[in-house]
């Protein structure tokens, strides 16, 4: 089983409410030299565990089988362990401090080994130190997409329908969002192995925060943008979309939606059997979506060898050097920095157990763009990839994946003339109608970042992967403000502040 771990407040309350009912137990953990918090602390109880956020704080989900008897064990790299029952935890925080580290690692391990040495130890006993095959993983994602307009700037050189003018097409252009924030989170259990081609995913329950008010002002817009266009387009036409020398055809019915009578019956239920299948496929692309996001973060763990973070599998393309010889509770642990030689695109920290030398920790940034894309106006440039991998040794003493945080960032420009023109064929004479045309210069920036957590890994065989079947019948649930009572009963990370500080400007009903 696998162990995480993270906390907050009011323990005394706890104890005096628990009995017969199902609690969570909250706290933060702070240093006790400088009194802040301690981010990603491992807080583990009868074989569950969680990991504490950025902040420090955690929630633990308890059922009735827990006594305040019971003892809470704390870890957390370069501190000394926790372990006591509940009922002795009576401050609202809990403070580690530092270890003392009195041996060198020449004494503690009896052998003086190169940083590369232990690198390649660890890739001999990948085997013995992780289940490389097929698990059942319940899981938790939570993805945070932060989106800003960097430049929205055009110059409009015709337009032969008066209605768009600049006046319009500013109005237009100001509406759209300058700056947004979406938070999805998902929990489930997650069928699969190390290829992300085959992975099978049961969803239990989503999420999606974020404020929808600032959408309606631009669907207003959208509206009264499609009007226009009913009103000056034939129904027959079709647009030829041009930037440069590109160009594409799209048809008038294409671009608008067809409005259904009310009064007929037939219609009405056909709009209505589509509607329930859009629906339907809303489902099966929402499973796929997080099937596909999750499947691509764990092929990419630094244990599974077609990794893009390879420092253990091609150990001489990196420049190894053993930083410090720190404790993750008794667990004497290497520190040891990797930066590379020469084309590849990591570099950071690997944290490696020095009694079976297994990876229980990567810490990992890019130091060059990953991608970088420029041709004909259009650009783009992945220039960010930074976060955290966390492994905990489970009950069948195979290490486990517990935590994965990355942070990505993105820009994207687009600098190209654009000209929609209508045109219809069964118009006599001149086939083109209207056009509008204009230079447009824009610029995009995206900060995304995924938290995976781990609370229970098991190994599964062919048979049972084969029989489990997906159901896809989860959407996410709107929330235009932080509701701390939708995941009361199931383990999560537990939020950061700005999350819990959510607010839409305006509510917006579903």
């Amino acid at each position: 089983m696998l162990k995480i771990g993270s906390l907050v407040p009011l323990f005394s309350i706890f104890l005096l409410s628990y009995f017969g009912h199902s609690q969570t137990l909250t706290s933060v953990i702070i240093d006790s030299a400088t009194q802040k918090p301690i981010p990603y602390v491992t807080v583990q109880l009868k074989n569950k565990g969680v990991i504490t956020n950025e902040e420090g704080r955690f929630t633990f989900q308890l059922n009735s089988s827990v006594k305040p008897t019971d003892s809470l064990f704390i870890s957390c790299i370069g501190y000394a362990s926790i372990g006591k029952p509940i009922n002795q935890f009576t401050e609202k925080q809990i403070v580690l401090a530092s270890k003392a580290i009195d041996l060198n690692p020449v004494i503690v391990t009896n052998k003086n080994y190169s940083p590369r040495e232990i690198v390649e130890l660890v890739e001999e006993n990948i085997l013995k130190n992780y289940n490389l095959g097929l698990t059942k993983k319940r899981i938790f994602l939570r993805e945070t997409y932060g989106s800003r307009i960097l430049k929205s700037d055009y110059t409009l050189k015709k337009s032969t329908i008066d209605a768009l003018d600049k006046a319009f097409i500013d109005k237009l252009i100001g509406q759209i969002p300058k700056n947004n924030t979406v938070y999805n989170e998902s929990l489930g259990d997650l069928y699969g192995g190390s290829d992300a081609e085959k992975q099978k995913l049961d969803l239990i329950k989503a999420s999606e925060l974020y404020d929808k008010s600032l959408e309606l002002d631009f669907e207003v817009l959208e509206e009264k943008f499609n009007q226009i266009m009913k009103e000056n387009v034939k129904t027959d036409s079709y647009f030829k979309i041009k930037s440069g020398l590109f160009g594409t055809k799209v048809d008038a019915d294409e671009m608008f939606e067809t409005e259904v009578d009310s009064t007929d019956v037939a219609a009405l239920n056909k709009k209505l059997e589509e509607e329930k299948k859009n629906k339907e496929e809303r489902k099966k692309f929402f499973a796929k979506y997080k099937r596909e996001t999750l499947g691509n973060l764990y092929e990419n763990l630094p244990v599974f060898d077609d990794t893009d973070y390879n420092v253990l599998f091609k150990p001489g393309r990196y420049e190894l050097a053993l930083e410090n010889f720190t404790y993750l509770g008794d667990a004497a642990v290497y520190v040891i920095g990797f930066t590379p030689k020469r084309s590849e695109d990591f570099q950071g920290k690997l944290y490696i157990n020095s009694d079976d030398f297994a990876l229980i920790r990567m810490d990992f940034e890019n130091v060059k763009p990953l991608r970088d894309f420029s041709l004909l106006g259009v650009s783009f440039k992945e220039y960010l990839a930074k976060g955290r991998i966390i492994f905990s040794k489970g009950d069948d003493q195979k290490y486990h994946l517990s935590y994965y945080d990355i942070n990505k960032g993105i820009r994207a420009g687009f600098r190209r003339p654009l000209k929609i023109i209508e045109k219809n064929k069964n118009v006599k004479g001149r086939r083109k109608q209207n056009e509008l045309s204009m230079k447009i210069d824009a610029a995009f920036g995206s900060r995304n970042r995924y938290e995976l957590v781990v609370f229970d890994e098991a190994a599964i065989n062919n048979t049972e992967y084969d029989a489990f079947k997906e159901h896809n019948n989860v959407l996410p649930t709107y929330m235009p403000n932080y509701d701390p009572d939708f995941w009361v009963g199931y383990d999560i990370i537990e939020p950061n502040q700005a999350i819990k500080e959510f607010t839409s400007q305006t509510e917006v009903s579903e």
